[in-house]
């Protein structure tokens, strides 16, 4: 489900006076993850790759390993104002493990730690990224931020939304996505690398928006070895990275970053 910018009437004021113009505006509304019938998670979310985002959240947030884990995918809108179900339905060991777990939402706040029940799982254990791993040459990396500038247009329509594009060296951006939240963007980032069969490993993650605890656990979870960001990260961040041997090469523009943690991922080159 495509969602078109939404456009207001504003008055636009300046030295010279005051104009009436019109603002193209990002849409966001609540987008309900519900797995086997049971509602796990509410998030406010642009309401467009939604499949992308349900497949995404069902991986990071631990409901499947894989793709292959999921049955059946439905999206389904109600009324104007009451939000969207993604309806998973997944294979019948990820649906037992489902029953075993709790999770719950507060309130309907796209964070990227909603639903958690313990102060434990917000630092869960995550699986570390292989120590061999081919490094990814420095060059190409440096033009990756500014690369996926050229793939949000409902940024450029409407500076409201965060976007999360998979950089391949040789390729470019291959895919972007785009969402009102972070979390959801990359979410909608990975669950589309999936989908497309894209080897994570190949490329580097790029991200909108600063570097938190959760970007970083996605990432690695997505398995890509190299986060590049165009903010700057938390230091809780950077344990976590240097931990799971996660590159974190942050405040990216104009043809450069500064890496954090992990250097070895890139070389010159």
């Amino acid at each position: 489900m495509a969602a078109a910018p939404l456009a207001r009437a504003v008055v636009k004021a300046t030295r010279d006076g005051l104009t009436a113009e019109d603002r193209a505006l990002a849409e966001e509304c609540p987008v309900a993850m519900v797995f086997d019938g049971g509602t796990q998670a509410v998030m406010m979310a642009t309401p467009r790759d939604l499949e992308d985002f349900a497949r995404g959240f069902a991986k990071t947030e631990g409901f499947i390993a894989s793709d292959a884990d999921i049955r059946e995918i439905e999206i389904v809108s109600h009324e104007a104002g009451e939000g969207i179900e993604a309806r998973l339905w997944l294979d019948a060991a990820q649906s037992k493990a489902l029953q075993a777990r709790r999770r719950s939402m507060m309130g309907p706040v796209g964070c990227g730690l909603c639903g958690i029940d313990s102060l434990a799982q917000a630092m869960r254990d995550i699986a570390l990224l292989p120590h061999d791993l081919a490094p990814l040459p420095l060059t190409p990396l440096l033009g990756a931020a500014e690369a996926l500038r050229g793939h949000q247009p409902l940024h450029d329509e409407t500076h409201a939304v965060h976007a999360a594009g998979f950089f391949h060296p040789s390729q470019g951006i291959v895919l972007a996505r785009e969402d009102v939240g972070r979390h959801n963007a990359l979410d909608k980032l990975i669950g589309a690398m999936g989908a497309a069969h894209i080897d994570p490993t190949a490329g580097a993650i790029v991200i909108t928006s600063r570097v938190s605890v959760e970007m970083v656990q996605k990432t690695v979870i997505a398995g890509a070895p190299v986060l590049i960001a165009v903010s700057a990260p938390t230091a809780l961040a950077l344990d976590v990275a240097d931990q799971a041997r996660l590159c974190v090469a942050a405040l990216a523009r104009k043809g450069q970053f500064e890496i954090f943690t992990h250097p070895q991922r890139i070389e010159q080159g």
